[in-house]
């Protein structure tokens, strides 16, 4: 009886409180656990008067209780933990992560950072009926599908990881190479290295890209930069290779030599190509294709001086031995040699620029480059280019360190406007309308180089540049809150 009326008393007493409003009602928590507290004791007094066997029921029942509640708690946690918050940032599988991009970009990018030379002497020897423009399409859809394409595979990362999609673009490229050393008709040329290197080469650079970012946040500038050294070591390599090779084996041979090179690097790369963050439900239910995106302005103006920086790269390298072939009086081995210097200095500026951009901001990083790379195009490359080879040389080493900071921020700068597991979505989507200058700008470069002369196809090139420079600034602008901030860290 007692207990029954101070049960009455404190249920009035409950109901008086919250009527007169002194204290507000329990939060919800504390509601469910008076509500399991009062339902435990008038469960444990019922079963008190039962027999042995119940009251064993009931001992066992409350276990099972309990036990349910610790898993489900233990769910809480393990759903509210984050990926995003625990990056491994090194460790020796990290690390094997960047060293298996690195082997995978030597090939695709390598081989694209390098197809200047091979355009070049193609124009001179298979193609030699076809002006600058008609053989400036072949990398031109080899450079587009590379980089349009990443908007199907970085979902598709996204969703399944990056083994298969690795492993099926590293069987298209390596075959793409030996085929392309039986070529001998443009459509010959345009199949082998524009589609079928094209795909094989997004296939495999996309998911090289977008893995690394799974491993490094704080440092994600700084190992991006290592890894696309591969890029760039490529692009160093392969053209001293050709220019030793071609006139001992020939063509065929010195192709398929090449195309043993990659074959071995890409094996490796896939045997130690890891992602960190499994494949999520909310990632396998989102659109493939997601334009939306580029509604933000951070991206949209981003995407605007990806642009730019394309066509400058792009073109640069696609038409520089083109350049010094046809407007120069040096011999057209100088071509090789530029492509390589040029590759020299892009293995330092993936680098250095990339450990200061952890330290300064990424986007304040790339705009400075993109700035000091203007300046040394109207000062260097635009008054010089033609007349002078020491000058020239010294541009493309300087270019090249410009340009290799370009291609190590520019996937750090897309990291840092979304989550990781997202990576592969955002890059391609910014790179589906990017990868469109890379289809106008050797043709459109090669025609301005036959019909105006070298020095409008480098004003070209230096109006492309500053228009990038100008839409990074509101891309920085945007990601500010739409303020004008000089010293913050972006």
């Amino acid at each position: 009886m007692s207990a029954s009326a101070d049960a009455d008393a404190q249920s009035r007493n409950g109901h008086q409180t919250q009527a007169d409003g002194e204290t507000a009602p329990f939060p919800d928590g504390m509601k469910t656990r008076a509500f399991r507290t009062e339902s435990t004791t008038i469960l444990d007094q019922q079963r008190q008067s039962g027999t042995p066997n119940e009251r064993r029921s009931s001992i066992s029942e409350k276990d099972s209780t309990t036990f349910h509640s610790l898993g489900s708690s233990d769910e809480e946690e393990i759903k509210e933990s984050d990926p995003e918050d625990d990056f491994p940032e090194g460790g020796l599988r990290a690390w094997l992560v960047v060293l298996s991009a690195f082997l995978l970009l030597f090939p695709t990018y390598g081989f694209m950072v390098s197809i200047g030379t091979l355009q070049d002497y193609w124009h001179r020897n298979q193609l030699k009926d076809y002006s600058s423009r008609d053989v400036g399409w072949i990398p031109s859809v080899f450079f587009y599908l590379a980089l349009c394409l990443s908007i199907f595979v970085g979902p598709l990362f996204d969703r399944y990881g990056p083994r298969w999609i690795t492993l099926i673009g590293s069987a298209m490229f390596i075959a793409s190479m030996f085929l392309l050393a039986e070529c001998s008709e443009y459509w010959h040329f345009m199949l082998c290295v524009g589609v079928l290197g094209g795909i094989g080469g997004a296939l495999v650079a996309t998911i090289a890209l977008a893995v690394v970012a799974h491993w490094f946040k704080r440092r994600r500038s700084f190992a991006q930069g290592i890894a696309t050294v591969g890029n760039s070591f490529g692009g160093l390599i392969l053209p001293l290779i050709l220019r030793s090779t071609l006139p001992k084996f020939g063509y065929a041979w010195s192709i398929r030599i090449v195309g043993f090179i990659f074959l071995t690097c890409l094996i490796v790369g896939n045997f130690l190509i890891k992602a960190r963050i499994p494949p999520t439900r909310p990632a396998k239910k989102k659109p493939i294709i997601s334009l939306s995106v580029l509604a933000d302005l951070r991206f949209a103006f981003l995407t605007i001086a990806i642009f730019g920086i394309e066509v400058v790269l792009v073109g640069a390298l696609g038409l520089l031995p083109t350049y010094v072939s046809e407007s120069t009086p040096f011999g057209s081995d100088t071509g090789f040699v530029l492509i390589s210097v040029l590759n020299a200095g892009s293995c330092v500026g993936r680098v250095v620029p990339g450990y200061v951009a952890d330290k300064l901001g990424r986007f304040n990083t790339l705009l400075v480059m993109i700035l000091f790379t203007l300046v040394i195009m109207l000062t260097l490359w635009l008054p010089f280019g033609t007349t002078s080879l020491r000058v020239l040389y010294a541009f493309a080493a300087i270019f090249g360190f410009s340009t290799g900071s370009w291609m190590a921020l520019t996937p750090s700068c897309i990291g840092e406007l979304c989550r990781a597991e997202e990576f592969g979505r955002y890059f391609g989507s910014v790179y589906v309308f990017a990868s469109l200058s890379t289809l106008i700008c050797i043709p459109i470069g090669g025609q301005l180089l036959e019909a105006v002369g070298p020095k409008n196809m480098v004003g070209f090139f230096c109006a492309a540049l500053f228009v990038s420079g100008v839409a990074l600034v509101f891309s920085r602008w945007a990601c500010l809150g739409r303020k004008w901030i000089i010293r913050a860290k972006v």
